[in-house]
C-alpha cells in the first residue's frame, strides 16, 4: 500500500559530537551528559519492535538546561543533529527513539512545579510518572486522567506527546482534554510559553503556523472520523478554535516531540470520586463479549474492558485468575471471555441502582454465563489487575512467534467493533498467526497483538503486510488507525489518511516550528525527506537460541514494567534510586544483548565490556526482576554467566576474591568462632577499607552449639531417630557467622509452640559464588548441600531456612542450574500449613510481638499474605510492611562505592516505615544490619518476643 524508503538521517561527524559534551559544560549545562555505550544501548529500544542507536544522552535538570541545550546545538558544528525527547519510554512504535540526542527528561525534570487545589490544575515538568503525580495528589482529593495500562512508569511528557488515552477516557477524556497549557523550548532555545506573550522573534513562526491551521483544518475534520479517540497529529482544528483565536501550545499535544521540548505542563484535575464499583461478566465466547458493548453502555459506567479467550487462558495459567470468584472462572475447559464494567460516584444510592441494573441486564445478555459485583476497593483492584496483567502475559508466550503491538490501537465506532474484530481476526488467520486482544470497548478501541518471529524475514514482511491491510480494514469500518498509543513509525500513513491537504498544512506547520527538522526526524511529518517506514526502520536483534544462558536478555519486550515509580515495590531498587536507565533490568538486558552481538561478532571492545560491567555492578541481585518481569528477564543469573565470562579473561578484585573465601571457609569459621571473633572483629575494618568495604557486620562471639537447641551435621541426622515435632533448620553463612541471636530467635520461637528445633551444621550453599559469576565454584558449594539437603530430608521432618534470600536461592538459581534439592520452607508457611491442618498452636503467656514487621524483598506477595495470615491466626498486633529493598543486599551495601546507591535505596521506603519506632522486626539478616546502620532503632527477628516468652515458660 505504501512505499517503503529507507530514513536516512542529517550527518554530523564523529568529531563534531566528541566535543559536544565539552561543549555543553563550558555553557553552564548541569545536567548529565553521556555517551556510555550501555546507556545508549539502554536508550535504543521503547516497547515497540524497533531499535535505534542514538549517539548520546542528555539529561537536564531544569528548563534552563533545555535552553542552554538548545543553544549550543545552534552552533555550526551540530545544526544538523537531531534532538528527540524521551520519557517513560513505553512507545509501542518507536515514537522516542532516534540518532542524535536524546532528550532524557524522566530522570531529574520529574517535579510538581505549582498546584492550586480550589481551581483544579497542577503544573508539573514533563519527566513526572502518573502514578508518582497521583499519589500526590492524592491527599487532596484530586487526580489527572486519564489511566493509562502504564501508570507506574509512563510520564506526562509522554502523555503530552502521544496525547494518550486510557481506562476512562469516554468519561474523563483523553489527555488533550485535560491539558490547559504548556511551555514549549525550540530551535537556539527559543522559549514560547502559553501563559504569556509570545517574544517578538517568534512573530514570524506564529503567523506561519496560524496561517497552516486556517489552510488546513476544515480539509482535516472532513477527512477524520469524529470519534471520542480522534487522533491525527497536529491538531490543526482545536489550535484555530476561531478565526480571532490561536492556541499555538495545541499543536504540541499528539506532535510526538517533533516541534520541539516540552518542559512545563498545566494539566487539569479531577475530584476523586468517593465511591467504586466494578462489575465483572463471563461470556461464553469473545464475540458475546463485543455484542454486549453497546448494551452495556446505555448504562453510562466509567469504563469497560475487556478480553479475549487466548488471554483468559494464559491468565488462568499463570495463576492470575485467583481475584476471580469460582463462578467466574472457566470450567471444564470452555473458554471463557471477561468483560470489566467500572462505576463511581459520590452517592450511594444512585451508585447501588446503577450497579444493580447493570447486574440484572448483564446476566440476560446473549452468552452470559456469570457475574460478579465487587464493593470493595481491595477486590477491585485485584480484579483489575488480571485485566491490567493482559499485557505482560501475552509478552510471556513461549516459542519463536510472540504476540507484537504494532496494530493494536485501533478505534471504531462501538456498533462496529463486532463486525471489525470479525474481519480482523478473517485477516489474522488468513495470514496463519495466533493472536490475543483486550482493551476498552466503551470507546471502541481494542488492543490486538498477532504472534510473529521477527526474527524471520518471512514474519518481518507479513508484519508490514498485516499493517497495510489493517490500515485499509479500519478506514473501512469508519474508524482511525491508531487511537491511543501514538503513531511514531506508523506516522508513515498519516498522509495517506489525512489527505494531502490536511497534510501540506502538516508540513507548514513542523517547517514554522522546526526550520531545520532536527525534532524527532522521520516521525509524523516530513518536507525534505522520506519518514521512518514500518519495514525499513531497524528491528530489534531476533530471540538466541534459549539454552543460551544470555537469551532472556532477547526476550526483552520493552513492557518496561521493571521502571515503575511506587517507592515500595520490589523492582528495581537500583532503578529507583537512580532513575538511571542503565541501572533497570531494561537497561541491564539491552547492554548484556549488546555485548553478546558484539562478542559473537568478533567486536566486542574493551570501552563496551567495561561499560557493561559498570551496568551490571550496580545491580542489588535481589531477583526482583525474575518474578516481577512480564517475561522473567533475570539479570543476576545472567550477571553471573556474564562475570563468568569476564573473568575467564579478566583477574578478579581483590574485594571479590576475599568475598569468595569467606563464603567457602565459613563452616570453618562458625566452628572456632569463639576464640577467632576477638581477632577478626579487630582486623576487619582495616582489611575491609583496604579492599572498598565499609560497615561489616561483627562476627558472632559465640557457636550455636553453646546454645540450648542441637547442633547436628547432616550424616548425624540422617542417623537417629527423632520425634515427630522436630524440625531441622538450616544455616546460611551470613546468619551463621554474624546473627546468632537471629538464628537462635526462631529457634526459640518454634520451642515456644511445642516444636523441637535442630540445627543443621552449615553447608556453605554459593550465593555469593553466584553472584560473582564464579559459577564452578557455586556448582561444588551447591551440589554438597544438595547433597546434606536430601541426606536430611530422608527423616521425614519439615526443613525450615533461616534466611529468607537463602530460600530463595534454593528455589531460584538451584532450579536455573539443573540442581534439584527437597523443599525447604519459609517458618510462615510451615506454620500456616500446620494451622491448616488442624493444629493448634498454643502461645506462651507474656509474649510480646514487634508493632512493625518488614519481609525480606525476596518474600513475595504470596510469602508477605502468608505473614499477615499467619498473624491473624494466632491474634497478633502486629502490622506487615512490604517496603521494598532495604538496600544492603549481602555485601552490595558494604562496599564503599555502592554506599551512596544503598542508602538511597533505603531511603525510598524503609526511612519512612522505621523512622519513630524502638524496635522493628526484619527476616533478613541484611534488612537488620541496614536498619541498625542508618537509624536509631534497634532491629529483631519477628520471632524474639515470642521466643524470650518460651524461655519464661
Amino acid at each position: 500500500m505504501m512505499e517503503q524508503i529507507r530514513f536516512t538521517p542529517p550527518h554530523v561527524s564523529l568529531s563534531a559530537l566528541a566535543r559536544l559534551p565539552a561543549a555543553l559544560r563550558q555553557a553552564g549545562f548541569a545536567g548529565d551528559v553521556s555517551g556510555d555505550a550501555a546507556l545508549l544501548a539502554a536508550m535504543s529500544t521503547d516497547n515497540s519492535v524497533y531499535a535505534i542507536r542514538p549517539d548520546l544522552v542528555v539529561a537536564p535538570r531544569d528548563e534552563a538546561d533545555v535552553r542552554c541545550l538548545m543553544r549550543v546545538l545552534e552552533q555550526p558544528d551540530y545544526i544538523g543533529l537531531p534532538v528527540t525527547a524521551r520519557g517513560g519510554g513505553t512507545g509501542t512504535n518507536g515514537q522516542s527513539l532516534n540518532v542524535g540526542v536524546i532528550v532524557d527528561f524522566q530522570k531529574y525534570m520529574n517535579r510538581i512545579l505549582a498546584l492550586d487545589v480550589a481551581g483544579q490544575w497542577v503544573e508539573v515538568e514533563p519527566g513526572i510518572v502518573l502514578e508518582e503525580l497521583n499519589g500526590k495528589l492524592a491527599e487532596h482529593g484530586l487526580f489527572f486522567a486519564p489511566n493509562t495500562s502504564t501508570a507506574s512508569r509512563c510520564t506526562i511528557g509522554g502523555m503530552v506527546g502521544t496525547d494518550a488515552s486510557g481506562k476512562g477516557s469516554r468519561i474523563y477524556g483523553k489527555t488533550s482534554d485535560n491539558v490547559l497549557g504548556l511551555r514549549l523550548v525550540g530551535e537556539g532555545g527559543l522559549l514560547l510559553d502559553s501563559f504569556a506573550q509570545s517574544p517578538s522573534e517568534a512573530a514570524a513562526l506564529m503567523e506561519k503556523a496560524r496561517d497552516a491551521c486556517a489552510q488546513g483544518r476544515a480539509a482535516l475534520l472532513a477527512r477524520v472520523p469524529d470519534l471520542s479517540r480522534r487522533f491525527t497529529g497536529y491538531d490543526l482544528a482545536r489550535a484555530l478554535p476561531a478565526p480571532e483565536r490561536f492556541d499555538w501550545w495545541r499543536l504540541a499535544i499528539g506532535a510526538e516531540g517533533t516541534l520541539g521540548l516540552v518542559t512545563r505542563v498545566r494539566l487539569k484535575l479531577h475530584r476523586r470520586p468517593r465511591l467504586k464499583r466494578l462489575v465483572v461478566i463471563a461470556f461464553d465466547s469473545f464475540e458475546a463479549a463485543l455484542n454486549a458493548g453497546t448494551a452495556l453502555l446505555a448504562h453510562e459506567p466509567l469504563a469497560i474492558e475487556i478480553m479475549d479467550e487466548w488471554v483468559q487462558d494464559l491468565a488462568e495459567k499463570a495463576g492470575v485468575l485467583g481475584a476471580l470468584p469460582p463462578a467466574l472462572r472457566a470450567r471444564d475447559g470452555r473458554p471463557v471471555s471477561y468483560s470489566f464494567v467500572e462505576f463511581v460516584g459520590d452517592d450511594e444510592v444512585s451508585l447501588a441502582h446503577s450497579v444493580a441494573a447493570l447486574a440484572k441486564a448483564g446476566l440476560a445478555l446473549p452468552g452470559a454465563v456469570a457475574v460478579h459485583v465487587a464493593r470493595d476497593e481491595v477486590e477491585i483492584a485485584a480484579l483489575w489487575q488480571v485485566r491490567a496483567a493482559a499485557v505482560g502475559l501475552l509478552g510471556k508466550v513461549k516459542g519463536r512467534r510472540r504476540p507484537v503491538a504494532f496494530v493494536e490501537d485501533c478505534v471504531v465506532p462501538v456498533e462496529h467493533l463486532a463486525a471489525f474484530v470479525r474481519d480482523f481476526t478473517a485477516l489474522i488467520t488468513g495470514h496463519g498467526l495466533a493472536y490475543g486482544i483486550y482493551g476498552h470497548v466503551d470507546v471502541g478501541c481494542l488492543h490486538v497483538r498477532p504472534a510473529l518471529d521477527l526474527g524471520e524475514e518471512a514474519d518481518r514482511a507479513t508484519l508490514q503486510a498485516i499493517s497495510d491491510e489493517v490500515f485499509a480494514l479500519t478506514r473501512r469500518h469508519g474508524g482511525i488507525f491508531w487511537g491511543e498509543h501514538g503513531k511514531g513509525v506508523r506516522g508513515a500513513y498519516l498522509a495517506e489518511f489525512v489527505g494531502m491537504d490536511a497534510y501540506a498544512a502538516f508540513q507548514s506547520v513542523k517547517r514554522a516550528f522546526d526550520p531545520r527538522g532536527r525534532f524527532n526526524p522521520g516521525k509524523l511529518v516530513s518536507d525534505a525527506g522520506p519518514l521512518m517506514g514500518i519495514s525499513t526502520t531497524p528491528m530489534r536483534v531476533p530471540r538466541i537460541d534459549e539454552a543460551d544462558p544470555l537469551a532472556l536478555a532477547f526476550s526483552c519486550n520493552g513492557n518496561a514494567q521493571c521502571l515503575s515509580y511506587p517507592r515500595a515495590g520490589t523492582m528495581c531498587p537500583s532503578f529507583k534510586a537512580t532513575r538511571d536507565v542503565t541501572h533497570s533490568p531494561k537497561g541491564r538486558a539491552e547492554a548484556l544483548r549488546a555485548w553478546h552481538q558484539a562478542k559473537r561478532s568478533g567486536n566486542l571492545t574493551v570501552g563496551l565490556e567495561d561499560s557493561v560491567l559498570a551496568a551490571l555492578d550496580g545491580c542489588l541481585g535481589c531477583k526482583a526482576c525474575a518474578t516481577g518481569c512480564p517475561v522473567q528477564v533475570d539479570i543476576p543469573e545472567m550477571k553471573s554467566h556474564f562475570l563468568a565470562d569476564v573473568h575467564s579473561r579478566r583477574a578478579r578484585s581483590w574485594g571479590d576474591r576475599a568475598a569468595l573465601l569467606l563464603e567457602s571457609h565459613a563452616a570453618l569459621l562458625s566452628r572456632g568462632r569463639t576464640v577467632l571473633a576477638p581477632i577478626a572483629n579487630l582486623l576487619m575494618p582495616m582489611i575491609g577499607r583496604a579492599i572498598g568495604l565499609v560497615d561489616l557486620p561483627a562476627f558472632s562471639r559465640n557457636r550455636l552449639a553453646t546454645g540450648p537447641y542441637p547442633v547436628r551435621s547432616a550424616e548425624t541426622i540422617a542417623r537417629q531417630e527423632w520425634s515427630p515435632q522436630t524440625v531441622f533448620l538450616w544455616q546460611d553463612p551470613f546468619t551463621a557467622l554474624f546473627d546468632r541471636q537471629a538464628a537462635l530467635d526462631l529457634a526459640g520461637g518454634l520451642a515456644a509452640l511445642g516444636y523441637e528445633p535442630v540445627f543443621v551444621d552449615l553447608v556453605t550453599g554459593g550465593k555469593a559464588a553466584h553472584g560473582l559469576g564464579d559459577r564452578q565454584r557455586f556448582k561444588r558449594h551447591a551440589q554438597k548441600l544438595a547433597a546434606a539437603l536430601a541426606t536430611v530430608a530422608k527423616r521425614g521432618r519439615p526443613m525450615l531456612g533461616i534466611d529468607p534470600a537463602f530460600i530463595a536461592m534454593l528455589r531460584q538459581d538451584y532450579v536455573k542450574a539443573g540442581i534439584d534439592v527437597p523443599p525447604v520452607l519459609s517458618v510462615q508457611d510451615f506454620l500456616l500449613a500446620e494451622l491448616e491442618r488442624g493444629k493448634v498452636l498454643r502461645l506462651p503467656k507474656g509474649a510480646s510481638w514487634p508493632a512493625r514487621f518488614l519481609p525480606h524483598c525476596s518474600e513475595d506477595a504470596k510469602a508477605v499474605s502468608a505473614w499477615k495470615a499467619l498473624f491473624s491466626a494466632l491474634n497478633v498486633p502486629t502490622k506487615v510492611v512490604s517496603a521494598g529493598c532495604c538496600g544492603m543486599a549481602g555485601l552490595f551495601g558494604h562496599r564503599a562505592r555502592s554506599l551512596d546507591v544503598s542508602r538511597a535505596v533505603f531511603d525510598l521506603a524503609w526511612a519512612d516505615t522505621v523512622r519513630g519506632e524502638e524496635t522493628v522486626a526484619a527476616t533478613g539478616f541484611s534488612c537488620r544490619c541496614q536498619v541498625e546502620r542508618f537509624t536509631t532503632a534497634k532491629a529483631e527477628h519477628p520471632f524474639h518476643g515470642l521466643a524470650q516468652a518460651g524461655r519464661k515458660a
